[in-house]
């Protein structure tokens, strides 16, 4: 689908697009957009399989034992290379690292890990699937936090990091605990994406990442709310994915998009959009969608974003998409 197509739209449509885009206090976007919690989550679709068994030794029900108030639990800063298990240190070569906390209780003996991630895998949390039954888009995409007994020195010493960043309470840990459910059961779905105007400090954010990281920094903001104190010898750095545009435009979601005859030509263009990423391809198809990947979103300029459930339009800009290994400081 050619983008002259896109620009075709009747003045009704511009209007009604205009419309529905809304998302402002006195009239004025809000930048970065907020990402939407949800009063309870979802079941998953059947349809949704893991490769890889999410949470598999921790409790089906996301509940984190109870520690007396005045035991004394340390807390340990976890970072290892994705998928690390399976390519050992071949991504933390690209600074692409997942981050987890560890806990070890004085009084019990015991240690736990507490890591928040996809339910099925990366890739599903960042593209769709094309269905022969739905209309739009298909998406299976949730995160969760997984808490379990034990911490595996190896994994997360061998090629990143395991440090010991504070000490709290027990009454402490437990005030953490209902905190780390309720962020769990509200804060439903795994956002892969940084979307940033530009390179430069001082750039507008459009809309931020919502993974494992930023789960591991809102911990730690709030184990500092709850009168902890954290240090770390060594510089705290994590991984974001950037894409970088201009200005995005709000389109509407899979109602407003997939379920209007009047808006048939931009239901295409974003399933054309992601056929390109579409997983078990085979070589050829998969350099070929490389091409039609880079057309799109290096010579069209134009990336389609899923967030809050709703489609935005971001018109990319260089260097379009960027790895980085950032220091994020603990908190105060």
């Amino acid at each position: 689908m050619k983008r002259q197509a896109f620009t075709v739209y009747s003045l009704l449509q511009v209007c009604f697009l205009t419309l529905i885009s809304s998302r402002s206090i006195n009239g004025k976007q809000v930048w970065p957009v907020p990402y939407r919690r949800f009063d309870r989550r979802p079941n998953t679709d059947p349809y949704c399989q893991a490769l890889y068994t999410f949470c598999p030794t921790g409790d089906p029900d996301g509940r984190i034992p109870y520690m007396r108030d005045t035991d004394v639990i340390s807390v340990f800063r976890l970072q290892t290379p994705v998928w690390e298990f399976k390519y050992g240190d071949l991504l933390g070569k690209f600074h692409i690292m997942h981050d987890a906390i560890g806990f070890a209780s004085s009084e019990t003996g015991r240690n736990y890990t507490m890591e928040w991630y996809e339910l099925f895998q990366l890739g599903n949390c960042t593209f769709p699937h094309e269905r022969e039954d739905k209309v739009a888009p298909f998406w299976c995409n949730q995160g969760a936090a997984c808490f379990f007994e034990g911490i595996d020195d190896l994994h997360w010493k061998q090629n990143g990091t395991l440090e010991k960043v504070g000490e709290i309470s027990g009454k402490q840990f437990n005030h953490l605990a209902q905190w780390v459910q309720k962020d769990n059961e509200t804060g439903i779905y795994y956002e892969t994406w940084t979307v940033r105007s530009d390179p430069e400090a001082n750039s507008t954010t459009w809309f931020e990442s919502y993974d494992c990281s930023q789960f591991v920094h809102r911990t730690y903001r709030k184990m500092a709310d709850l009168g902890a104190k954290l240090s770390s010898k060594t510089q705290t750095n994590y991984t974001k994915i950037y894409l970088y545009s201009g200005e995005p435009t709000y389109l509407g979601d899979d109602n407003t998009i997939f379920g209007q005859p009047s808006m048939k030509t931009l239901a295409m263009e974003i399933k054309q959009f992601y056929h390109s990423f579409q997983p078990h391809q085979s070589m050829v198809q998969f350099i070929l969608s490389l091409m039609e990947i880079y057309n799109k979103v290096v010579l069209e300029k134009t990336f389609y974003l899923y967030y809050n459930f709703e489609y935005w339009q971001l018109p990319m800009k260089a260097p379009y998409i960027q790895i980085t290994y950032e220091e994020v400081p603990l908190p105060h």
